[in-house]
């Protein structure tokens, strides 16, 4: 295989691979996302970017590929496997191409990923979860992704993540979440809470409850965290193992729910779950 590098170019960040036969030799992360680059820039991002890597042949994934990024490289509509995807690469250059997004539309309700799909598809092609699963990918945006022969047959898109930070930054009950969320006893009461399926009173609570003395100010943040990412698990996990690609604090966050919820939690490192995504797609287009 021809050595090349892949780029997970999101909104905030960016996270570039140097690929040689399948293997990374080199990795490096910045804050260069889409939101950091003036529409008109992304040209001369891509030229330096490639020039600090020796002008290799570069493969990119996530929102550098939306209509907020450098081009729209458009969606390959699910159920969609490694083939489709690579089918869909779009080549604004010769030597760089960009990975397409996934879109689905059924029962009146559509949804789109863009990036995740790399993960999800790596996860499975390299033994890191079933060919038959459920793959949960927490975040902003959280995705949860139903797997059947390899495949994305199917999957839901969450704003579990960015309700937490409307609440946090605008809401009143954000005066409250003056904490970062962790794993603890309110943590795990906001996810008991959740049970009862009334997420909006639930969250009007969180202030009554300081003013009343029933629950610390200082654990609202916790607390709230478990609400959303508990009511995220129950209407979506079920019964079902639930194979994890996240690291640090938020994939602990959402072990802990799925497995308060009666859940079965299977880690799977979303790195290597990216490159072995990546690196056969660069298989197929080379």
């Amino acid at each position: 295989m021809t050595r090349f590098v892949a780029v997970d170019w999101g909104s905030t960040n960016r996270r570039a691979y140097v690929i040689d036969d399948g293997a990374v030799i080199f990795s490096d992360r910045d804050d260069r996302g889409v939101t950091a680059i003036a529409a008109k820039g992304f040209d001369a991002e891509v030229d330096i970017l490639q020039a600090r890597y020796d002008g290799l042949p570069m493969l990119l994934a996530g929102m550098i590929g939306s209509n907020r990024g450098w081009l729209d490289a458009g969606y390959v509509t699910t159920p969609a496997g490694l083939d489709a995807v690579a089918c869909g690469v779009s080549w604004p250059r010769t030597d760089v191409a960009v990975v397409p997004g996934l879109s689905l539309a059924a029962n009146g309700r559509g949804d789109v990923m863009r990036g995740e799909e790399v993960q999800l598809l790596g996860a499975v092609a390299a033994g890191l979860a079933p060919v038959d699963a459920l793959l949960c990918q927490p975040g902003t945006h959280c995705k949860w992704a139903r797997m059947a022969g390899g495949d994305v047959a199917d999957f839901t898109t969450a704003m579990t993540g960015e309700m937490f930070a409307l609440l946090r930054d605008h809401a009143l009950i954000g005066r409250e979440m003056i904490a970062e969320p962790s794993d603890d006893a309110a943590f795990l009461d906001g996810v008991a809470e959740s049970a009862r399926g009334d997420l909006l009173a639930a969250l009007f609570g969180v202030r009554p409850a300081s003013l009343l003395g029933l629950r610390k100010p200082e654990s609202a943040g916790s607390f709230v965290s478990g609400l959303l990412i508990g009511t995220d698990v129950r209407a979506h996990s079920g019964d079902d193992d639930v194979h994890l690609l996240a690291d640090g604090a938020i994939g602990a966050l959402y072990a802990r729910a799925i497995a308060a919820v009666g859940g079965t939690v299977c880690r799977v490192d979303s790195h290597a779950a990216f490159v072995a995504g990546i690196v056969r797609i660069q298989e197929r287009i080379a």
